[in-house]
């Protein structure tokens, strides 16, 4: 559980992790099964209904925000496929 719960506040890949928490595709593994069973949203709404008992949630409001922005170093597409090599026409060499 410490593990996903890392993962889960850090952002970091499973296989990125910390070997202190054990193997990151064991854990991931674990996370993968506890999703298909509903842990996760069994855990949010119990969470829900306590703070909702203990401070209240009004309900009647809600927000949301978000934003959708080009990518900084995107660009309109001139035609030219950046991975192939000018120098050769696109042709791929060997070389020893």
């Amino acid at each position: 559980m410490t593990g996903i719960l890392y993962v889960l506040r850090t952002g970091c890949q499973w296989k990125a992790m910390p070997q202190e928490f054990g193997s990151g595709s064991a854990i991931h593994a674990y996370f993968q099964e506890w999703v298909r069973r509903g842990l996760f949203r069994r855990l949010w709404r119990t969470a829900l209904e306590e703070y909702d008992d203990l401070k209240g949630i009004d309900w009647e409001w809600q927000s949301l925000d978000g934003a959708m922005t080009k990518a900084p170093l995107g660009g309109e597409k001139d035609g030219e496929e950046p991975h192939r090599s000018r120098e050769t026409g696109g042709q791929t060499l060997g070389a020893d």
